[in-house]
């Protein structure tokens, strides 16, 4: 035998061994007129890339290459690809390979850029998801009994729903107590939760923007001082695909993004979180977001204001806002001062169309609170998407002056969220999703109603 063929046959079972293989992905992060982010985690990979081109035009063809991804604590790798410079209103197809070999997939990878609606025609009509409480089973890291994660079957149904995009409320997954106690625990459950087959078609078929609540954070109700807060804000950084994260000299995961002519400002309620126990009345200053992330949020209200694009503008955080139920979760009215001052800007700035989205307490309802004569916010409370359910809602709390009749839900589900209508006449429709399918409920907010 030749010695270079005797030598190629002796380094081929390394050198396939040493082939790097797909852990989870690919998910779709944020999308812009010209830019769109991808993400996907590897294993042992040396060189991870991918391929896109206009759908159809294989002429515009374009490679982006990792080299060597670093791995996490885990042992994985994390991969994310901004694809610059896109057209706008544009379909795209996109290949992944990994050292060398072109992965395949039973559903197609695609995605469309933002069009350039503004000035020249009527806001695109568009639909997105919302939820939270997101836990997903490990036999060896649960607590005994019976499993707390109830259903998978939610995802499908979200993964075949036809929105464009998903914003994740909180508590998309649970740290166990062998999690949060260390850095590779933490991303031992970033990684594990998000290789869940049943998830992967939900990641690839649309766009997915998230905040956290406690479980992503730390331990339950976990505060500033949590210990290793600097590592699940890395963690949750590495596996979510936002635009922008907290302010370059302010760390969190705050930010904020626009969707046809809405608003989404994403609020960070741990990271700056003072204890919920901390009685108010003695520290009048008590805050869960922060000064500084107050009034990043007051300039982001009155950013939307002035832009006039935006007839609706979504605030999302971890626990619920104009609601006075304590005890079963951490709401607002734990932060009373601090709730009462954010709706006093709202009334007082005339920031209209204002609908809180929130999760936390594992049922689903739709409030209202009026603000001043003739102003209302809503707040949509989503939960959980796959945990248990809080059923002593029914009893501790059966009615609300706040909540819409008909809209308590004390199941897994999920919501569905549009905006349809010619300008100045849009409608918010909302309904409610439960893990059979079945549509609970339905309700339109009209746009004149949040003027």
């Amino acid at each position: 035998m030749a010695p270079r063929l005797w030598l190629a046959l002796a380094l081929f079972p390394l050198l396939a061994a040493g082939r790097g293989s797909l852990v989870s992905g690919p998910m779709l992060g944020y999308q812009a007129h010209r830019e769109a982010l991808i993400w996907l985690e590897t294993k042992d990979a040396r060189t991870v890339s991918i391929e896109y081109e206009i759908e159809g035009k294989p002429a515009t063809t374009k490679i982006l290459t990792v080299v060597t991804p670093p791995s996490t604590p885990a042992g994985v790798q994390p991969v994310k690809f901004v694809l610059p410079l896109l057209e706008m209103g544009t379909r795209y197809t996109y290949r992944l390979v990994v050292d060398g070999k072109r992965l395949s997939f039973p559903y197609p990878l695609a995605f469309t850029t933002t069009d350039q609606w503004e000035w020249r025609k009527p806001a695109p009509d568009f639909s997105f998801l919302f939820g939270s409480c997101a836990y997903l089973n490990d036999a060896p890291y649960d607590r005994p009994g019976s499993p707390y994660g109830k259903t998978l079957e939610t995802f499908r149904l979200m993964a075949e729903s036809g929105a464009q995009f998903m914003v994740w409320g909180g508590d998309n997954i649970y740290l166990r107590e062998a999690d949060f106690s260390s850095a590779s625990g933490i991303w031992y459950r970033y990684s594990h939760d998000r290789a869940t087959p049943e998830l992967q078609k939900l990641f690839a078929s649309m766009h997915h923007y998230a905040t956290w609540d406690d479980h992503d954070y730390g331990s339950n109700d976990a505060n500033r001082s949590f210990e290793l807060k600097e590592t699940s804000l890395a963690a949750f950084k590495a596996y979510w695909g936002n635009a922008v994260w907290g302010e370059a000299d302010h760390a969190g995961v705050y930010g904020k993004f626009f969707w046809g002519d809405a608003a989404f400002i994403l609020l960070d309620n741990r990271y700056h979180r003072d204890d919920t126990l901390l009685d108010q009345e003695r520290h009048p200053g008590k805050s869960q977001y922060g000064a500084r992330q107050m009034d990043w949020l007051k300039q982001s209200l009155l950013q939307t204001k002035v832009l006039g694009h935006y007839p609706f503008t979504f605030v999302v955080t971890g626990g619920q806002v104009i609601t006075s139920f304590g005890g079963a979760s951490e709401t607002f009215d734990y932060f009373r001062r601090e709730r009462e001052d954010l709706l006093r800007f709202i009334e007082q700035q005339r920031i209209q169309g204002v609908v809180f989205l929130s999760g936390d307490v594992h049922f689903t309802e739709l409030a209202r609170k009026k603000l001043g004569a003739t102003q209302w916010v809503y707040e949509l409370t989503a939960s959980p998407l796959s945990s248990g359910v809080y059923t002593k809602v029914e009893t501790e709390r059966p009615s609300d002056p706040q909540r819409i009749d008909g809209t308590l839900v004390v199941d897994q589900n999920f919501t569905q969220l549009s905006l349809s209508g010619p300008r100045g006449q849009r409608v918010l429709t909302l309904r409610c999703i439960d893990k059979t399918g079945t549509q609970r409920w339905r309700h339109d907010i009209p746009e004149a109603e949040l003027r």
